[in-house]
């Protein structure tokens, strides 16, 4: 009879169980809620149902992103490397039946996919996307826009997301095809350093899906087929671009298709009150940085106040805080008078620029004050108000003028060491 039946410090058993316990510790992590503006960017897509593509370098923590991602909504992760599949294992491998003649030949799906179907939900992530062959991402295709596998089609709660390097770093990497890329939302996933340490520590952001305030639905999808169409009718060049580059081509562009995934991207945004940085990843993400940048512009000005309704009661007056939006806004009063010359919208405007001093930068209201003063008629009394705008005015000029003086010492100092 042995003369004891629990494991030996030195019985190999013994010592897996105690790494067992060690690595279960370093895997016991909690999160924080912390300001993310790319998680923000990638939960928000996921919410408007829309694939994304995460790009970025080896390591940068894509895979583990998603996988926090899928534990913080309660989604089954379903993790697919796209490199190591045959084109067969998404469009379905034929599977013959009794009579092929009368019942045709179906593509059976692969394993995975139908415990997706079972399952009724999840995240499927398509991993090294970008080491994909042309083949493999053209049977992509399908899968990614029609959510489509054989014949089966996945449910309406699963979301896809992807990720891939740049070409560079990919190991025999390939470019993305024009047709799969613009299916994705593209966003570029950076690490932060404060995240990262803190994240090592053993506390991570927390991913959740956006608050989205239910009396503001119509309203955001207005919003946002407002703004959308607004510029295409503009900028009709802007419906459809395909990039004359190759690598171009593998990113966001414009086209139907990616400018109505933006219209979902910015009803979203809209009703969950996303911040502007989150905004603008997601639109340039969709239709590219240019044609992204315009609709940020266009918004802007769809945002700004009405200068009719500033003129009718200043005193009452709800400036933006941003800077360039205030500018713009000041502006558009200016400009408002400038084409119905009155004395009391002239007065309104003043007292609006007063508002503007007090309640922001006092730069902001020198070009729009040197602009008004020029529009006075003669039989127009100076109001008071112009009084507590001269000297901002005043030293704003002074500024200029030293610092044309030091430009041209500057040059004539250059002069003559010539």
């Amino acid at each position: 009879m042995p003369s004891h039946t629990l494991p030996t410090p030195t019985d190999p058993s013994s010592r897996l169980d105690v790494a067992d316990r060690l690595l279960a510790l370093l895997r016991d992590t909690t999160t924080e809620p912390r300001p993310d503006d790319q998680l923000a960017a990638l939960t928000l897509a996921v919410a408007a149902d829309l694939p994304v593509l995460l790009w970025g370098e080896p390591g940068i923590g894509k895979t583990a992103a998603l996988t926090q991602l899928a534990e913080a909504l309660d989604l089954p992760l379903t993790t697919v490397i796209a490199s190591v599949h045959e084109p067969s294992d998404f469009s379905g491998l034929p599977v013959v039946g009794d009579d092929p003649a009368e019942q045709g030949v179906p593509m059976a799906p692969p394993d995975w996919a139908v415990r997706l179907v079972r399952a009724g939900r999840g995240l499927l992530f398509l991993d090294e996307l970008s080491t994909a062959p042309p083949a493999v991402q053209a049977a992509l295709l399908r899968l990614v826009l029609e959510r489509r596998i054989g014949s089966l089609q996945l449910p309406p709660g699963v979301r896809i997301v992807a990720a891939a390097n740049p070409r560079g770093s990919a190991a025999d990497g390939w470019e993305l095809s024009p047709p799969l890329a613009n299916r994705f939302v593209h966003l570029q996933w950076t690490h932060d350093h404060d995240v990262v340490v803190r994240g090592l520590g053993g506390t991570w952001p927390r991913a959740t899906l956006p608050s989205l305030d239910a009396e503001r639905l119509p309203a955001a999808v207005d919003h946002a087929r407002r703004a959308v169409c607004g510029l295409l009718t503009t900028r009709p060049a802007l419906v459809h671009r395909l990039p004359s580059g190759e690598s171009r081509r593998g990113g966001a562009w414009p086209s139907p298709r990616s400018w109505d995934m933006t219209v979902r991207l910015l009803a979203f945004a809209h009703a969950a009150d996303s911040s502007r940085e989150v905004l603008s990843m997601l639109v340039r993400g969709a239709v590219g940085d240019g044609p992204g940048l315009e609709l940020l512009a266009c918004l802007d000005r769809m945002d700004l106040p009405d200068p009719e309704e500033l003129l009718a009661d200043p005193g009452a007056a709800d400036l933006p805080e941003r800077g360039d939006r205030r500018q713009a806004t000041l502006d558009g009063v200016v400009a408002a008078v400038r084409k119905r010359p009155d004395r009391s919208r002239w007065d309104a405007a003043w007292a609006l620029l007063v508002r503007a001093l007090e309640t922001g930068a006092p730069d902001l209201v020198v070009v729009p004050a040197t602009t008004l003063a020029a529009l006075r008629q003669e039989d127009w009394e100076v109001p008071e108000s112009i009084e507590r705008l001269a000297g901002v005015v005043t030293l704003s000029r002074r500024a200029d003028v030293s610092q044309e003086r030091a430009a041209a010492r500057t040059g004539d100092a250059v002069g003559v060491g010539r």
